[in-house]
């Protein structure tokens, strides 16, 4: 199935890291952010400016903010003041991968990321985060809130996020924050925060160019100026084409980012803008006995997405008094994206002669005009359609906060209080054309479009046009209390407010109108056993409420192609999450450079959760229902050095997802029920989907000032299927990739260097699901039927890179 997404952005929270190691130019204040402001104090680096410069002075103590703020807002809590745990990767880790995929930074850096090519291209990944997910796969139940700038990109029609839009040059800093219901909807497992660079935080200019394996050929460029003490501009363009390893996998990313900051007394004022077009040949999973023949073998094609996207921010911060701070902020977004997805399809021959029927060989198959179509095929022919979809959504969004740093009681204190608002509308139509599938199973159209088809029986199919209203308020107010110059406390929560109104454009079948409000608390603490070690603990709520999406496909006795072809508007319910979360932090000065480390417990469980259901032998079909409670537990640790010379970091990651509650579900499962084609899922039986462990073990070393060597290595272990709710079958097997990367400052300016990944060409699968093994022959095996009903996620084999940077 292709993969069909809206982005919306939503008002309500940021976190801002700085500064970054590698910047031309270092931070001074801070982006816009949306929600209530923790700021997070890190141990002091020295930093470099641009080789064609003068060394630049050490910013200590970067800050990370866990709650909404503005530019310049210096005003915040030190680390060992936020009583959860935070994750940071800084523009110089990001540049280190050599990649123009922020989540390649995110899978190398943080101990809990897991990332995995659902889709089958390497720019539109499933990130996992202790067993939640922020996809751009529409259908996947997504459990992570991200961020650019303070501006929610989860999309509004089914909360996934499309990785490939976000400018990865101009990012300043990414941080992954838990256990905090400021960032608002959606922040089940937590929050993907990212930063974007400024003319006040970077100045100079910087040209990277690399090309490589598969036809990979890449270019950023970017700049910044700071003009006098009041102004500021920066800019930043890619370009990327990648033919992939797989057959109709190309891919071509374009994107600009760019923003104009005002800088004058107590205030300060941003306009950022951003516009992308990328394309992508998503070739999905294949199944396992054709990657067997051919490691960059697909299914059924053409499956290609378009993504296009322009946004424009307002962002303001005044500092009223010397403990008064007011921030505001105004976006507007549009997003487009266009799927083109070949699949089977349940049209066949009748039982009558010259017609063609749907589900079985009696039930009419329409065309546009409500007329059963004849058959215009030979007889043998095996059909095959063309799902097209189109998505448009327009957000507009306002927020807006206070922040008071008076003392209370005689102690230091933080009062952050706040509201958002963010209306999103969203068109989505889908129209499906019948064709005839080759033994290359590509699907070749026929021009034959097919209307309202099938029963709630067999299964509904049709265009669909339909209209959607999400509108999010969110009211919020935290306090950190310093009850002690050790011990310090903080407590709040979020009011949410979601209204998701559905409009049937063809009939009443969609037509609906849903509320959900929730109020979610946090209370937590963190005391500072020594000057080097911090216990932290906390307990927080968030919610997420039902996507149009599923609220247009909840229906188990008339199931819909996903995404595609929705069906009904039953109500669901929306999910809560409870977490608490505790640990330990520390650093310490050694010989050899900076020790930091760091581990922590979580255990967070859900209600109501929802699931993707898919329905047996129908393939692209399902529904989505709440199934009651879920729960992810586990376990993070992490070890790093920092100095001039080496940067040496090791994590290790234990998270265990399981249902609660008993289910019954549909399944492709080769231990399905082969009356019902359902499996028991009892409580206690694993998520698929969600790898146990991660071990992540990273290296740099400079050999001498212009040579600098590295490489990391992953070890991801084995997962269950998804399908295998029941956990009956094998695993998918677990996988270990080695990486190396170097580079040499050839002067002041010009710097080459090189990559080699998975350099012992391991193949491997990232995911795995069941399908259906009846719906297309096994052309590479004589047109024989399937018989292994795994289907794979296969992995980039070994490849080569080298690129060229000039920084001036």
């Amino acid at each position: 199935m292709g993969v069909r997404r809206l982005l919306i952005a939503s008002m309500s929270t940021g976190l801002v890291l700085w500064p970054d190691a590698g910047m031309a130019a270092q931070d001074e204040d801070t982006n816009v952010q949306n929600l209530p402001p923790v700021e997070v104090v890190a141990p002091e680096r020295t930093v470099r400016r641009a080789p064609s410069r003068p060394a630049t002075r050490v910013v200590s103590r970067p800050r990370i903010y866990v709650y909404p703020t503005a530019p310049g807002n210096a005003k915040g809590l030190d680390v060992d003041k936020v009583p959860s745990s935070i994750n940071a990767v800084d523009a110089n880790q990001i540049k280190r991968t050599g990649s123009l995929n922020v989540t390649d930074a995110l899978r190398d850096n943080v101990a809990g990321v897991n990332i995995s090519e659902v889709s089958g291209n390497p720019f539109q990944p499933n990130v996992e985060f202790r067993g939640f997910v922020a996809s751009p796969i529409v259908g996947t139940p997504q459990g992570l809130a991200v961020y650019q700038n303070g501006v929610r990109i989860n999309e509004a029609f089914a909360d996934s996020v499309n990785w490939d839009l976000i400018p990865t040059a101009a990012i300043r800093s990414v941080t992954v924050v838990t256990n905090n219901p400021a960032f608002g909807l959606n922040a089940l497992g937590g929050a993907v925060n990212l930063q974007m660079k400024d003319g006040f935080t970077y100045q100079g200019a910087e040209i990277d160019t690399m090309g490589g394996a598969f036809g990979r050929i890449q270019s950023s460029a970017q700049w910044g100026k700071q003009i006098d003490t009041n102004y500021a501009v920066y800019a930043a363009l890619e370009g990327l084409h990648d033919n992939g390893f797989r057959n109709f996998s190309q891919s071509d990313v374009r994107r600009f980012y760019g923003d104009v900051g005002y800088k004058g007394g107590d205030s300060e004022f941003h306009v950022n803008m951003g516009l992308a077009n990328n394309n992508f040949g998503a070739s999905a999973t294949v199944p396992a006995e054709l990657l067997q023949q051919y490691w960059g073998a697909t299914y059924t094609t053409p499956q290609t997405t378009n993504n296009r996207v322009g946004y424009v921010n307002l962002t303001g911060k005044v500092e009223a008094t010397p403990t008064w701070t007011f921030e505001s902020t105004a976006h507007a977004r549009v997003f487009e994206q266009r799927v083109v997805d070949g699949n089977p399809t349940d049209v066949q021959e009748c039982a009558a002669a010259g017609l063609l029927c749907f589900g079985n060989d009696t039930t009419p198959a329409n065309g546009l005009n409500g007329a059963q179509l004849t058959n215009p095929f030979a007889p043998g022919t095996l059909l095959g359609e063309i799902d097209r979809t189109t998505t448009r959504s327009t957000t507009f969004g306002v927020s807006g906060q206070a922040t008071n740093t008076d003392r209370l009681f005689d102690h230091e204190n933080r009062f952050v209080v706040g509201a958002s608002f963010d209306a999103s509308v969203t068109r989505f139509n889908a129209t499906a054309e019948l064709g005839t599938i080759g033994t290359d199973y590509v699907v070749t159209g026929s021009g034959i479009f097919l209307g309202k088809s099938g029963t709630p029986t067999t299964g509904e199919m049709g265009p669909v046009s339909l209209r959607t209203v999400n509108q999010y308020t969110g009211l919020y107010a935290l306090d950190t209390f310093n009850v002690t110059d050790a011990f310090a406390i903080t407590g709040g929560g979020r009011f949410n407010h979601a209204r998701i109104t559905l409009e049937d454009q063809l009939g009443t079948d969609l037509n609906g109108d849903h509320t959900f409000d929730r109020f979610n608390p946090i209370i937590g603490g963190t005391y500072k056993i020594t000057p080097e070690l911090t216990a932290y603990a906390g307990y927080s709520e968030a919610n997420r409420a039902p996507t149009p999406l599923e609220l247009s496909c909840a229906d188990p006795a008339n199931p819909c192609l996903i995404a595609a072809f929705l069906v009904s508007d039953p109500p669901l319910k929306q999910v809560v999450s409870k977490t608490v979360e505790a640990g330990l932090r520390g650093t310490r000065e050694l010989s050899i450079g900076t020790l930091g480390w760091k581990i922590g417990g979580f255990r967070a469980t859900n209600y109501d959760d929802i699931l993707a259901v898919a329905v047996p032998d129908r393939t692209g079909f399902g529904y989505f229902t709440n199934v009651g409670r879920t729960r992810r537990q586990g376990l993070e640790a992490e070890i790093n050095i920092k100095s001039p010379t080496l940067q040496f970091q090791a994590s290790y990651a234990f998270v265990d997802a399981r249902f609660l509650d008993p289910l019954v579900l549909g399944s492709n499962s080769p231990f399905a029920d082969p009356i019902t084609q359902t499996i028991q899922v009892l409580p206690g039986d694993q998520i698929p989907a969600v790898p146990r462990h991660r071990v992540k073990v990273g290296i740099d070393y400079a050999v001498t000032d212009a040579w600098k060597v590295g490489g990391n290595a992953l070890f991801v272990s084995s997962q269950y299927f998804v399908g295998d709710e029941s956990n009956q079958a094998a695993k998918l097997p677990s996988y270990t990739v080695f990486n190396l990367h170097t580079s040499y400052q050839v002067n002041k300016t010009i710097q080459v260097y090189g990559r080699i990944d998975n350099i012992f060409d391991n193949r491997y699968a990232t995911y795995g699901q069941f399908f259906d093994t009846t719906a297309v022959p096994n052309f590479t095996n004589g047109g024989n039927p399937f018989t292994d009903p795994r289907s794979l996620s296969p992995a980039r084999p070994r490849a080569f890179y080298a690129g060229l940077r000039a920084t001036f």
